[in-house]
């Protein structure tokens, strides 16, 4: 324990002037009942005997923990608090200007990420990654809201899908470096692929119609995802039924593919869900797997020591009202 105030525990010097003079006051006390006593005119044993010295005693307590106090002590305290990572992974291609989800696929899928983004815990750090042809990430892990929501409303939907890439691109938010996708040939994941590490309290939400365009081939990412412990979550935009967009003069058909999008659910241990609401990402956020950690914390405890001898010295004038009927 260290104290802000050091000086100020030179106060406790004053405590045994404060022995010796309830002491003296004590044996005064004393001879007067004696004398009185000899009179016949109170008992010769005393009231209270041993027991009026409690109250006296809590109260010299109460006056050396109220000197540490004013010293502002400062202890080391250890704070659990319970961290994890989500990124949110939008896509960004031309198809999520469909309006088969209202007011459009990416706008729908912003406006719920922002409410989610609101109503995250301060330890959690959230992402952002944007991906359409190829993946981009636009804000790196932070707890602070604000720049995640600066990168949410600056999404528009431009280019192909390429729903791999935007996995990848999450990955790399996670881990923190680039992530490098498993060779051609054979062999398992983990023997083709980048040592990841393991990151079980981190989550990807991937909002997407999941019509995939481009390479690479989302699942074996997937694959990936799942050996480093990073489970995703996609978020179906549009419907089955699809829309007819206007692209540089042609009509293109889109569809949500919810297929593709439940096997990547399914790879990585996610969930897949098939709408973009504020109730359907809090669902995300309740299946993380937060990491506690354990942060020691220089805190000052003088507020500790005041409320302990506040209490001392209540207890010691409780006790004496009820042997004696009063507080001294």
């Amino acid at each position: 324990m260290t104290f802000s105030w050091p000086w100020m525990l030179l106060t406790l010097l004053l405590l045994p002037l404060l022995v010796l003079r309830y002491r003296a006051l004590a044996g005064r006390r004393a001879r007067r009942r004696a004398d009185l006593a000899a009179l016949g005119l109170v008992a010769p044993d005393g009231a209270g005997g041993r027991r009026r010295h409690v109250a006296p005693v809590l109260g010299l307590v109460a006056l050396g923990v109220l000197a540490v106090a004013l010293a502002r002590p400062q202890a080391t305290v250890v704070e659990a608090r319970r961290e994890g990572t989500v990124v949110l992974a939008f896509d960004v291609s031309a198809s999520m200007a469909a309006t088969d989800v209202k007011p459009d696929r990416l706008s729908a899928a912003k406006a719920a990420a922002a409410a989610f983004v609101r109503r995250q815990p301060s330890t959690i750090r959230l992402a952002v990654v944007a991906f359409g042809a190829s993946g981009l990430i636009t804000q790196t892990p932070t707890t602070d809201r604000a720049p995640v929501l600066a990168a949410i409303d600056r999404l528009t939907p431009q280019g192909g899908t390429a729903v791999g890439t935007g996995i990848q691109s999450s990955l790399a938010a996670i881990v923190g470096r680039a992530v490098k996708l498993p060779a051609d040939g054979g062999g398992s994941v983990e023997e083709q692929g980048q040592d990841l590490g393991f990151h079980g309290s981190a989550a990807v939400v991937l909002l997407s119609d999941g019509e995939n365009t481009s390479e690479p081939d989302p699942l074996p990412v997937a694959e990936l995802a799942a050996s480093a412990g990073v489970r995703v979550f996609p978020v179906g935009l549009g419907s089955p039924g699809g829309a007819v967009l206007q692209i540089d003069g042609y009509q293109v058909a889109t569809h949500l593919d919810e297929a593709l999008l439940r096997q990547i659910a399914t790879t990585t241990d996610g969930q897949y869900f098939a709408a973009p609401d504020e109730q359907t990402l809090a669902r995300v956020y309740s299946s993380l797997n937060p990491t506690w950690t354990f942060e020691p914390k220089r805190t000052e405890v003088t507020a500790l020591f005041a409320a302990a001898a506040g209490l001392l010295l209540l207890v010691g004038a409780a006790l004496s009202f009820s042997w004696f009927g009063r507080v001294i």
